[in-house]
């Protein structure tokens, strides 16, 4: 005789009867909070006493966000326990909350509920059939790239000179941060120690650029590598998007700062391509940076805000309002001046239910850059190119800095915080979030056309 399952009650079923996006929203608060409360501690801070509240907040969304906007120094500000602690943030916050605890059911229940594949399967953009399979895919996938990345980086570590155990350290924490397009690192100018050693340099490239293209398009690259013509449009977008924004910003910035002083200038030739490439990658959206960004000139820096604010594949561990996005605008712009009745890319016809969701992704994306922007100007002093750059590289948790972040004071860290939280979690999500439940139209309004243009 089957046994009566009996209706869950109280916080549980609370949780249950929640929208999917409000429980991924609910999720990156948890490990946000959790994480402020781990960095607050006297363990985590270097010498005397704890991390001030704000340090700690910054520091915890930063990590668990996947941006790596810093306001102290990540070497030496943080103990080996609170740089554990970043890096498990990292972890979580790029593989995303909700899959995760989808993997941990997976492993201690051997089931996962309705409500739990729902969510999983919107925050990893999958199929509800599909998350068991998914989830352990991702898990498999990350920690293959980690492995090798950490391997190699770790080699070329020892090679510098390294005790072996901080070698691997410093190869694991990397690699993490890296294929989780973090940006984080464990040395006090990031990486610009290492401006002309491509056995450190290109291996973190490669990590931030697979975790960057997402879930559907690596496991796509993987099974249907010989057959291109097979693929989807999806992956026709990110593939080709990729290729493309990598060297438009490999060619942009070599350009740009090939003669700088500051940046590129005093480099051999082939530094000067092996750094135009890195940065390239970095700024969508990992956010290493092997120069210093504070002397690029500013037109260097508008070509990364386009980047930065591009991004990289969805249900990948970059930011940015996604490649995809971006593509699609670009098809709608082209089809609207050619006079096509559809917008097609690749062959295929897109539904106008996507042309809205980019319209709308776009467009919240710039309302929220835009209000950032003139309230950290109001708070501050600094030029507007500075200040966008800064804005940008938070919303889309890229985490490279013209060296502003720590001295921009605590109303304009929180405004950074509340980026990196929006970019993270997407627009749509915390617009599904804030509304009250979906609208049903009983009935339909008369068409009527506004003069456009």
């Amino acid at each position: 005789m089957q046994a009566i399952r009996r209706p869950r009650s109280g916080l549980i079923a609370v949780w249950e009867r929640q929208h999917p996006a409000r429980r991924i929203f609910a999720g990156f608060i948890v490990l946000n909070l959790v994480g402020w409360g781990l960095l607050m501690l006297p363990i985590s801070r270097q010498g005397e006493g704890a991390a001030t509240w704000i340090e700690a907040l910054f520091t915890a969304v930063s990590a668990a966000c996947v941006t790596g906007l810093t306001v102290v120094d990540t070497a030496l500000y943080w103990t080996p326990f609170g740089q554990v602690v970043i890096l498990l943030l990292i972890q979580l916050g790029g593989l995303g909350v909700m899959v995760f605890a989808s993997l941990i059911g997976l492993l201690v229940l051997r089931r996962l509920s309705v409500g739990v594949r729902l969510t999983a399967a919107q925050e990893a953009h999958t199929g509800l059939g599909d998350v068991r399979r998914v989830v352990r895919t991702i898990l498999a996938i990350a920690l293959v790239v980690e492995g090798v990345v950490a391997a190699l980086v770790a080699g070329r570590f020892l090679a510098r000179g390294e005790e072996l155990r901080h070698a691997l350290w410093l190869g694991a924490f990397h690699a993490v941060s890296s294929y989780n397009n973090a940006g984080f690192a464990l040395f006090s100018d990031n990486l610009m120690g290492f401006v002309d050693d491509p056995w450190i340099l290109l291996p973190l490239a490669a990590a931030t650029i697979v975790g960057g293209l997402g879930l559907p398009v690596v496991v796509a690259l993987l099974r249907l590598w010989r057959t291109p013509r097979r693929w989807s449009m999806h992956v026709w977008i990110v593939v080709v998007g990729t290729g493309a924004l990598l060297v438009g910003g490999t060619v942009a910035i070599g350009l740009l700062e090939w003669a700088n002083p500051g940046t590129l200038g005093p480099q051999s030739t082939g530094t000067r391509i092996l750094e135009s490439f890195f940065h390239s990658v970095q700024t969508r959206t990992a956010g290493f940076n092997a120069l210093d960004i504070g002397q690029m000139r500013p037109e260097t820096w508008l070509v990364m805000d386009a980047l930065m604010l591009i991004g990289g594949g969805p249900a990948g561990t970059a930011g940015g309002i996604k490649i995809t996005t971006f593509a699609v605008l670009g098809a709608i712009i082209l089809a609207e001046v050619r006079g096509d009745p559809t917008v097609t890319l690749f062959g295929k016809r897109l539904s106008r239910a996507v042309h809205r969701e980019a319209l709308t992704v776009a467009l919240l994306a710039v309302g929220v850059i835009a209000v950032a922007t003139f309230a950290m100007m109001l708070l501050t002093e600094l030029e507007l190119d500075r200040v966008l750059f800064e804005v940008i590289s938070a919303f889309g948790t890229v985490g490279l800095s013209t060296g502003i972040t720590a001295s921009v004071g605590t109303p304009s860290q929180l405004i950074l915080v509340a980026l990196m939280f929006l970019g993270r979690v997407g627009t749509i999500t915390v617009a599904t979030t804030l509304a009250l439940r979906p609208r049903t139209l009983a009935f339909e309004l008369p068409k009527e056309r506004p003069i456009v243009g």
